[in-house]
């Protein structure tokens, strides 16, 4: 249902329809087809969902029984992705993932598909059937948005090592589809991302820089839901989106506490991180929130602010109202920082170059002004002690 509610369909009917043994070319019996067949025709339905995969032969004959529109859910999660993307790369992404699904619905899916194009006269042969065209045609499209896509990779890659060589670390929020992802972005880096009670309202990634309390700058990332059974052709055509996710320095998995399915939606995001190759049980790079505890009942927030206490890797939240933020700021420092080695320096009080520096690049834990210097106590990173090194400053 909140799938059909995210492209705004009008939901006439749905029912669960156990399935003792699907039959191969139509899915349902014979007698379960009448009853849609009729209920299709006296409402004057323009489209029906199917929640589960559907395969070509079968989508044909539904239509063909029913006189109407049949989609399957990878379907209809392409066709919202389709309204939902924005920039020139979401909508190669799509298409390009649309492409591959359609390419596999060409088989015995289409009538006019079994037409024969006459050859040249001097060739000879009955010539190329509207099929092997229409996959051609298919083919060579796939491989021209492949190659524009690779340009995106090469385009981010490159937009990654400059930030590697600033460089500051990257929190990547993840999570279920309408976890609340992109209202925690808004809050904490004061934009506009489209938020909105919706499956997928994001598919473009966004990136800002926050400064956490002990001055230290990240990039924080928003990234596109995660859903059950996500089909493969998105995880896909998405990669070079996803991949912002790999290279984040800690993950940040929102979850919508309220929903019913929250744990086995945990296992979705879980099954998709690892389909790109993040390791889920590094718990040093890794942090979980459990937002929306504003909409949750007095007992349900108690027993999830008592796990929270327990365990490090939890922090409670509403995204919202804003309750738990200062702890969630705190609690990606910690984890940024948890092997970065504390040092006490001084630095000369008119060199105000070398205290911005250490303020962007560490984490300060405290300061004194002093006549002609400045003490700091600070977190440095591994990476950053060399270049600390060659600073106008003395380590004390």
């Amino acid at each position: 249902m909140s799938l059909t509610a995210a492209i705004e369909l009008d939901v006439v009917h749905s029912e669960v329809v156990p399935l003792s043994s699907p039959k191969p070319g139509k899915l349902f019996g014979e007698g379960r087809l009448d009853d849609f067949a009729h209920f299709v025709e006296q409402n004057e339905i323009q489209v029906v969902v199917i929640d589960g995969p559907v395969t070509p032969v079968q989508q044909r004959n539904l239509e063909k029984r029913l006189q109407t529109k049949v989609i399957d859910r990878t379907g209809l999660i392409l066709e919202i992705f389709g309204d939902r993307a924005q920039t020139r790369e979401g909508v190669l992404q799509v298409e390009l993932a649309h492409l591959s699904y359609q390419r596999t619905r060409l088989v015995r899916s289409w009538t006019h598909l079994e037409r024969q194009r006459g050859a040249l006269g001097f060739v000879g042969g009955p010539g190329e059937s509207q099929l092997e065209i229409d996959r051609r045609l298919i083919d060579e499209r796939i491989t021209k948005i492949k190659r524009q896509l690779e340009t995106v990779v090469r385009t981010r890659e490159l937009h990654r090592s400059k930030r590697k060589k600033v460089p500051y670390p990257i929190v990547a929020l993840v999570g279920y589809t309408n976890a609340g992802k992109s209202t925690l972005f808004n809050r904490l880096t004061q934009s506009d991302v489209f938020a909105k009670d919706l499956l997928f309202a994001t598919l473009d990634p966004t990136m800002r820089k926050i400064d956490l309390p002990g001055g230290q700058t990240v990039i924080l990332s928003d990234t596109v839901g995660f859903i059950s059974d996500l089909p493969t052709e998105l995880v896909a055509a998405f990669r070079a989106t996803l991949e912002e996710v790999l290279e984040a320095d800690l993950i940040v998995h929102v979850r919508d506490i309220t929903h019913p399915d929250s744990e086995a939606q945990k296992k979705d995001v879980f099954d998709v991180m690892e389909r790109l190759g993040v390791d889920v049980d590094d718990t040093d790079h890794y942090l979980e929130v459990l937002n929306k505890i504003d909409l949750a009942d007095p007992e349900t927030a108690a027993f999830f602010k008592n796990e929270a206490d327990r365990k490090e890797e939890l922090v409670v939240m509403s995204a919202v109202t804003g309750e738990g933020v200062p702890t969630f700021l705190a609690a990606v420092e910690e984890k940024l920082t948890k092997n970065q080695k504390v040092l006490r320096v001084s630095v000369p009080v008119e060199d105000g170059a070398t205290v911005s520096w250490i303020y962007r690049n560490g984490t300060v834990l405290t300061r004194k002004d002093e006549e002609d210097a400045v003490i700091l106590e600070v977190k440095f990173a591994p990476e950053k002690l060399g270049r600390l090194e060659k600073l106008p400053l003395d380590i004390l």
